[in-house]
């Protein structure tokens, strides 16, 4: 299945990409202010800027506010760009390294939200191995991230007895002290940076988010 990107560029930009589509392998889609939405975005993989394009105040407007693919920029070496951007490449550029750019940063990407769980108001990166919210965060062990993702994923109380076998794959009758010794330091580590005392919650039934 092609990928789709979203082209914001000059009509020259958008005729030299014309002439490489087949040997890129792309869908493309191109900008028109005229009938923008913001399903043209929710439809792409990643979005590719050409900076003669950020003269148009409309689509600079659009670039920037752009939040949910990946950007590459291209342009020239010692121009400057008001355009926000995950990758950039100078020009000129051969369709077999844009291919190979585009393709490793819509790969980056996807590996990126995969590795991210939104939690209530807190980012839990698993790649990072970080508990984030706003500008604070904590770094996590292994262990902890399973914790984390163990009880979102579940999203029901948990009993020591059940963490042990999913997460250390203890037997049923296995002590239980390892569970809430880690699960003590890691409610320490949450309340001592956020303040939050109620991230994992200890109730009769079990643990639980």
């Amino acid at each position: 299945m092609k990928n789709n990107l979203l082209i914001f560029g000059t009509e020259n930009f958008n005729n030299s990409l014309d002439e490489i589509k087949e040997d890129l392998g792309f869908s493309f889609i191109y900008f028109d202010h005229n009938q923008f939405s913001n399903n043209l975005v929710s439809s792409c993989s990643a979005v590719v800027v050409d900076h003669q394009i950020c003269v148009n105040k409309t689509a600079l407007d659009i670039i920037n506010k752009i939040s949910d693919k990946p950007i590459l920029l291209l342009k020239d070496q010692n121009l400057s760009v008001k355009c926000k951007y995950d990758d950039k490449n100078y020009l000129p550029i051969n369709f077999i390294e844009l291919k190979s750019r585009v393709t490793n940063l819509i790969t980056a990407f996807k590996f990126n939200q995969n590795s991210s769980i939104i939690i209530k108001n807190f980012i839990l990166d698993k790649n990072e191995k970080k508990l984030k919210r706003e500008n604070l965060f904590i770094n996590i062990t292994e262990r902890e991230v399973q914790l984390i993702e163990l009880f979102f994923n579940e999203k029901k109380p948990l009993t020591k007895k059940t963490i042990l076998n999913k997460i250390w794959k203890y037997a049923d009758d296995a002590d239980t002290h390892t569970v809430e010794t880690h699960i003590y330091r890691l409610r320490k580590k949450i309340l001592d940076k956020f303040q939050d005392e109620n991230f994992i919650i200890n109730s009769k039934l079990g643990y639980s988010i």
